[in-house]
């Protein structure tokens, strides 16, 4: 089952401060953003529509989130220079832009109150992912 979560949206100030740096994202027919595994290109935000995360584990999904408008997704990969965790799907009508690992970086290097809103999306997440843990 797939849940609602507002935990990956951002404030409309911080959203509207990225996309100036991001470019639209033209969504394939599968409309996979990024795998779970792969190496970051950058953070996507979801200006229209949903988009469907997915976490597995040994082949199976683990976790199945429905994320909303207003979302940036992958960010916490951009922040760790680490894989993406997760599987992003833009589902159908979704718009995408995406903001690249190192345009992302330099804005938070220069705009520090920037910097403090996505800790405040990443706190959001880690609260969601610790939450579904605890339903496990």
């Amino acid at each position: 089952m797939t849940q609602v979560s507002t935990a990956f949206v951002a404030d409309p100030e911080l959203i509207e401060e990225l996309e100036k740096q991001s470019k639209p994202v033209a969504v394939g027919s599968d409309g996979v953003l990024f795998h779970q595994g792969d190496a970051p290109t950058g953070v996507y935000i979801l200006r229209k529509g949903a988009a469907r995360l997915t976490s597995k584990s040994d082949g199976d999904a683990i976790l199945s989130v429905r994320a909303i408008a207003g979302s940036l997704l992958g960010v916490p990969s951009v922040v760790g220079a680490k894989p993406y965790s997760l599987t992003a799907e833009a589902l159908e009508g979704a718009e995408v832009s995406l903001l690249s690992c190192e345009d992302f970086v330099q804005l938070m290097n220069t705009q520090p109150t920037l910097s403090f809103r996505v800790l405040q999306v990443l706190a959001e997440e880690v609260r969601f992912a610790r939450e579904a843990l605890s339903h496990l």
